[in-house]
């Protein structure tokens, strides 16, 4: 059955302070969920999922935007038709201090350095 033009589609997010360093560091690890980080840091906007630039195709970029998003890096939202990506990085900041900056950090070096 179609969804009533008038329900607003809702995507569920965690609480940061439920996530543990495990989720968070499992997400970080895989080369295209950093770059989806850093291009977010780096932008410092949000972006629409069609946006980024990733070697992945769309089906396993959703893949990609879920388990960031289960583990509380990014934040997603619909404007219109378009899914909105926001990065979490104040409320991953209070809960592990250093942490986002220091991987966005590392993968610009890995990046420049040929090595991502």
């Amino acid at each position: 059955m179609p969804r009533p033009p008038s329900t607003a589609r809702i995507v569920e997010h965690p609480d940061v302070s439920e996530v543990s360093l495990q989720q968070v560091m499992e997400a970080l690890a895989d080369p295209v969920r950093r770059a989806v980080v850093s291009q977010l840091a780096d932008r410092g906007e949000d972006m629409t999922c069609g946006s980024f630039e990733t070697p992945v195709s769309t089906s396993t970029l959703t893949h990609h935007f879920n388990t960031l998003r289960e583990a509380g890096v990014i934040r997603q939202y619909y404007v219109g038709t378009a899914k909105m990506n926001a990065l979490r990085a104040d409320e991953i900041e209070r809960r592990f201090p250093g942490l986002l900056s220091a991987v966005v950090a590392a993968a610009g070096t890995e990046t420049r350095a040929g090595t991502a």
